[in-house]
């Protein structure tokens, strides 16, 4: 005879509430890292875009000048109308990704070489929508 009696405890299987916690966390802190990433690569992939919108402006103008004979310093009554247009040389008007202003579209002067025809309002933010080197623009 037995001096104690024992019983069978059958464990049940599955997690515990603290386990399933620790597994939301580390799921939520990974999705916010992703957000993090994203939200960096938009705004790169913005400045890029604006930068080509500037890149595009800049050749159009100086297709135009060597197609009509204008150096740089030059005068063109209203740029823009010349270049920007259906069958021109940009077909619209170039739009900042990031809803940012253009100045310059109604450019009257040739720009010099090394100068940027075409600026964007958030040039001279801390994500900065200027083309860093335009020595041969």
């Amino acid at each position: 005879m037995k001096l104690t009696q024992t019983k069978s405890i059958k464990r049940q299987s599955g997690m515990t509430l603290l386990e399933l916690t620790v597994v939301i966390l580390v799921l939520l802190s990974l999705i916010s890292i992703l957000f993090i990433g994203a939200r960096a690569w938009k705004k790169g992939a913005d400045r890029a875009g604006c930068i080509l919108n500037i890149r595009n402006f800049q050749q159009a103008t100086r297709s135009y000048a060597n197609m009509h004979e204008l150096n740089p310093g030059d005068t063109c009554a209203a740029l823009n109308t010349v270049i920007i247009g259906t069958g021109l040389f940009m077909e619209k008007a170039p739009t900042c990704p990031s809803a940012g202003t253009y100045s310059g579209t109604t450019a009257v002067l040739i720009p010099a070489v090394g100068t940027v025809a075409l600026t964007c309002s958030l040039g001279t933010t801390t994500d900065a929508h200027a083309p860093a080197k335009t020595e041969e623009w």
